[in-house]
């Protein structure tokens, strides 16, 4: 059986998208943000509107659907993947990989590392990011876990 290739792609915000963010943001990550300190929807509907950085966000479409976010700030030393959340529906098609590989050669072609933290519980996270030669460099705090890619 082969997989339907999907059209993968990026774009900027709109209106109503920090939404949409903090929705796929409750689906995707809600149980390890739950599994380490409890998911009170207040705290974390007030945490993403103080910390939600649309300048830096844009949204991941998958055949013209939204799909998901991505956070990217490049400090011009190397690429920060501030955060990239999947809604469930699209996780484990090869999504992710895509956006995350595309970035990496992007940042490699400028001679720039790509470097990233996640939660300590989200082993699957790490598991996936160690598969496109991610390498645990350390933990810069509680219940994280920095990664870093080399540019070759």
């Amino acid at each position: 059986m082969t997989r339907k290739t999907c059209r993968v792609e990026l774009r900027r915000l709109r209106s109503g998208d920090d939404e949409f963010c903090f929705s796929v943001h409750r689906d995707a990550l809600g149980e390890y943000v739950d599994a380490i300190w409890g998911w009170d929807e207040p705290a974390q509907r007030a945490y993403h509107e103080e910390n939600f950085d649309a300048k830096h966000t844009q949204i991941i479409t998958v055949d013209g659907r939204d799909a998901g976010s991505l956070t990217v700030l490049d400090d011009g030393a190397e690429v920060v993947l501030g955060r990239i959340e999947l809604d469930p529906v699209y996780q484990g098609r090869g999504v992710g990989g895509h956006v995350v590989k595309a970035l990496v050669a992007e940042a490699a072609s400028r001679g720039q590392d790509v470097v990233l933290e996640v939660l300590d519980v989200n082993t699957r996270a790490k598991a996936f990011y160690e598969r496109l030669g991610f390498v645990e460099t350390g933990r810069p705090g509680p219940h994280k876990i920095a990664l870093r890619y080399t540019a070759p």
